[in-house]
């Protein structure tokens, strides 16, 4: 795996190991990237930012300390890494672009409106040997961490069954204001592929490989090609069955919310809260357990490979040439599941099966 930075230091005599980073698009996820970085003190060099609309590269230059420039090339050629977080439909032309000069990249979820173009992303990044990330980063939480821990626990028996639902309103309003995830030709679809991409990856994570998936979708604010509604039942390759439900509602009090139960043969575990939980278990001696905030992220930091900041982790690896994780491939294998759901959908809910996946035990355990 190589990155640019290991090149420019040949060719400009570079002094120190500072990696130089720019931005396409600066939009919120943007924001929270360059948020991240900055809390984290990075030591990187924030170089250029670009978006189609000139005014919000301004204010994102003015908010984060990167500067304004007029196009995606000249961005491009001035930067080690790049973060590409622009509507979906353009994410795999930026990312080929970027492997191409050798460039780190990290690319938002979905990786494309498409199954075939995000296993053709992933396939770009490996024959290019760049350093890549996606912004699966509920990979570092706290909550779905511990709760990885505990399913694992042999004293929780198998996993019998999971009912994961997520809520959100319709993300074209409110502080996301994300006005093109109504437009199916920049956001492919909806809810389950634009949100709950996340969800099934923790599935994958947390539980284990997906064997079958049935879903039913709907759409209720009549955008075109966008559903708000997925219910899914999903057969894990153990045997377990689930159930996903994700709703985008125009509900502004309830912004982003996940309510987790996973039923073991011995352990009952709830987790409320994307990050800091709290997390709850029962076991079936009566024993009990709560973590939360704080205490959550000290007993789960050892778990998350280069540390709970997805940002620094990608720093990190692309300073060092090394495979940074989640990496493209893991997305793929969520997009795959999705692409199933909405199969199923498109045949009124009938189960599709799925093919083993390519990167089972490194999506797992991150070693």
């Amino acid at each position: 795996m190589r990155s640019r930075i290991d090149r420019t230091r040949n060719v400009r005599g570079m002094s120190n190991d500072r990696l130089r980073v720019g931005f396409v698009g600066a939009g919120l996820i943007a924001t929270f990237h360059s948020k991240m970085l900055r809390a984290a003190g990075a030591d990187i060099e924030r170089v250029g930012v670009y978006d189609v609309d000139r005014g919000r590269a301004e204010a994102f230059a003015a908010a984060s300390g990167h500067h304004p420039v007029a196009s995606e090339e000249q961005l491009l050629d001035h930067c080690d890494a790049v973060y590409v977080c622009t509507w979906t439909s353009e994410h795999r032309r930026i990312v080929e672009a970027a492997a191409g000069r050798g460039l780190a990249v990290f690319c938002e979820k979905p990786l494309a409106t498409t199954l075939a173009d995000a296993e053709a992303m992933a396939g770009t990044v490996a024959e290019f040997g760049v350093v890549n990330q996606i912004g699966l980063i509920l990979r570092r939480s706290p909550a779905y961490l511990l709760a990885r821990q505990l399913v694992d626990d042999t004293a929780a028996g198998r996993v019998v069954s999971v009912v994961f639902r997520d809520d959100q309103f319709i993300p074209i309003q409110g502080h996301y204001a994300s006005t093109w995830r109504a437009d199916r030709r920049r956001a492919g679809s909806g809810t389950l592929l634009e949100h709950s991409i996340h969800d099934i990856d923790m599935l994958r994570a947390v539980i284990g490989d997906i064997a079958a998936v049935s879903a039913r979708t709907s759409n209720l604010h009549g955008h075109d090609g966008i559903e708000d509604t997925v219910v899914a039942t999903i057969e894990f390759g153990t045997g377990a069955l689930g159930t996903l439900t994700s709703v985008w509602h125009d509900n502004l009090a309830r912004p982003s919310l996940r309510r987790v139960e996973i039923f073991c043969e011995r352990r009952h575990i709830v987790i409320e809260g994307d990050w800091f939980g709290p997390v709850d278990w029962t076991d079936a001696d009566g024993a009990t357990g709560h973590l939360a905030g704080g205490g959550l992220l000290r007993e789960t930091e050892p778990l998350a490979r280069g540390g709970n900041n997805p940002d620094v982790a990608f720093v990190r690896s692309a300073l060092a040439g090394t495979a940074a994780w989640p990496g493209l491939d893991i997305g793929v294998e969520a997009h795959r599941v999705v692409d199933a759901m909405y199969r199923s959908a498109d045949l009124g809910g009938s189960s599709v099966p799925l093919g083993p996946a390519l990167t089972s035990r490194r999506d797992r355990h991150a070693d």
